[in-house]
């Protein structure tokens, strides 16, 4: 019913940028919440980057001033710019989104995660 493709991951060396995407696609539906993930090696899931309830977005204080959230509203498009990378960073990034249908009840909907890696 609902979708999310995402796309952007890759191979960076230290100090460079990534533009994460996360599409969302199928029919009646609306996001009226998203997130980014992120589960390096070892480690616990993390919340990276999300939408708050009253439309502010909370960051993780290890990349706080580095990341940002943005969105195309006519493309069902959500990105996180990623700058000044580090090594710590390397980890699958998930998008997270939650989903009106016609459900009875919301949808929590994850994309199939993208790998990023920080290396020299």
């Amino acid at each position: 019913q609902v979708q999310l493709v995402e796309s952007g991951g890759g191979l960076v060396q230290p100090g460079g940028s990534l533009r994460l995407s996360c599409a969302a696609s199928g029919s009646s539906f609306t996001i009226y919440a998203m997130g980014w993930y992120r589960q390096a090696p070892g480690k616990q899931r993390e919340l990276v980057a999300g939408v708050q309830s009253d439309g502010s977005t909370k960051y993780a204080d290890g990349v706080k001033g580095r990341f940002a959230m943005s969105r195309d509203g006519a493309k069902n498009t959500g990105y996180l710019q990623m700058n000044s990378l580090k090594p710590e960073d390397t980890a699958v990034y998930f998008c997270n989104a939650q989903a009106i249908t016609d459900s009875p009840y919301p949808l929590d909907i994850w994309g199939q995660g993208t790998q990023v890696t920080v290396a020299s």
